[in-house]
């Protein structure tokens, strides 16, 4: 029998829908939303929104075991098709998806970006555990992932938005992208939480036991990002309001690179790791990694790059809305090709 979505991650597609509504529905009836949106600010960063992002990034890194990342050093093969995956693969193939879809609209091209640039920490160990992949090894790159994205991730959105287009000669996006302004964000958006949840885990494991963290803390704290995720959705899409009719088309214009990006990335992951002899469970972990995304960092460097009312957040908000379906779907193909190609290991 196929482990199931709980409840709330098994209709995530339908709470942002309805949230993306509730925010659109409240700009248009309440027009001085935004007003009131930005009075609660401090500088370029505003309060509430900030405190939500935040605490939808604390969850997922408390549940990551930073203590596997020895072993998993170990297993250099695993590691190294990880590496080349996430960190140079995925973000190349959605780099030439954002050119080649929205080269004319530079805004959306960056936030598309950012979104590959932001590897998975979260999402990924719930399509694992329905692909039944290998939980430690899933968990030992979500923490590898962790840590990279802590350390390269203002590098890259600096090298992929303002260099690499005009060095391809892709053209002059016009578009400036503060290496300073990344960094101060991934600081606040993923430095505060993995140290938020680094040392809670470290000092409730301590005082109550791995049993107690991982059967009472952790389901306690896992609906936060949802809720957090939700409320962030809310909040943008009520400050557009009045382009209620413009929205459909937009997320068209986003889904479409997101479904090439996910479906291709999930093939080509799966092979290159079925070329390299690596077993199943251990091919469903690397291949779920690397083609789902860290929607909430790319939404929270958007923001405070460029502003809670930019394209580029609004595409950060499309992402889960698109990637959900598509990796459900995918979690069924990847049992296929199982079948097919890992028929004596199946059980």
């Amino acid at each position: 029998m196929q482990p199931k979505l709980k409840f709330l991650d098994r209709y995530l597609t339908l709470w942002i829908f309805l949230a993306m509504l509730l925010g659109v529905g409240l700009g248009y009836f309440f027009p001085n939303i935004s007003s009131v949106t930005n009075s609660l600010s401090v500088g370029a960063t505003n309060i509430p929104l900030a405190i939500g992002l935040i605490l939808m990034m604390y969850p997922p890194l408390a549940k990551v075991d930073y203590s596997l990342l020895p072993i998993a050093f170990r297993d250099k093969k695993v590691m190294s098709v990880s590496l080349l995956l996430n960190w140079i693969i995925s973000p190349v193939v959605m780099f030439i998806l954002a050119i080649i879809f929205l080269k004319k609209e530079p805004d959306y091209m960056v936030g598309l970006i950012l979104i590959g640039l932001a590897r998975c920490i979260a999402m990924v160990i719930v399509w694992s555990d329905l692909a039944k992949a290998n939980r430690e090894y899933t968990a030992m790159l979500v923490a590898l992932n962790s840590i990279f994205q802590l350390v390269f991730y203002s590098f890259y959105a600096w090298l992929f938005i303002n260099v690499l287009p005009q060095k391809l000669g892709l053209g002059n996006f016009n578009i400036s992208v503060p290496m300073k302004d990344v960094a101060e964000s991934v600081f606040i958006y993923l430095g505060i939480p993995f140290l938020a949840g680094f040392l809670s885990r470290h000092f409730l494991i301590k005082s109550k036991g791995i049993e107690w963290f991982n059967r009472k803390f952790i389901p306690a704290i896992s609906p936060i990002t949802l809720y957090a995720l939700l409320f962030t959705i809310v909040l943008m899409f009520s400050l557009k309001g009045d382009k209620i009719l413009e929205l459909p088309m937009d997320v068209v214009k986003v889904a479409i690179p997101l479904v090439i990006y996910f479906v291709l990335t999930f093939f080509v992951s799966f092979f290159i790791s079925k070329a390299l002899k690596v077993p199943y469970d251990k091919n469903a972990s690397i291949a779920f990694t690397a083609t789902g995304n860290n929607f909430e960092l790319a939404i929270a460097v958007a923001i405070a790059v460029f502003g809670l009312h930019s394209p580029q957040a609004f595409v950060g908000v499309i992402g889960p809305l698109v990637e959900v379906p598509v990796l459900i779907l995918l979690v069924r193909v990847s049992f296929w090709l199982k079948k097919k190609y890992y028929s004596d290991n199946v059980r």
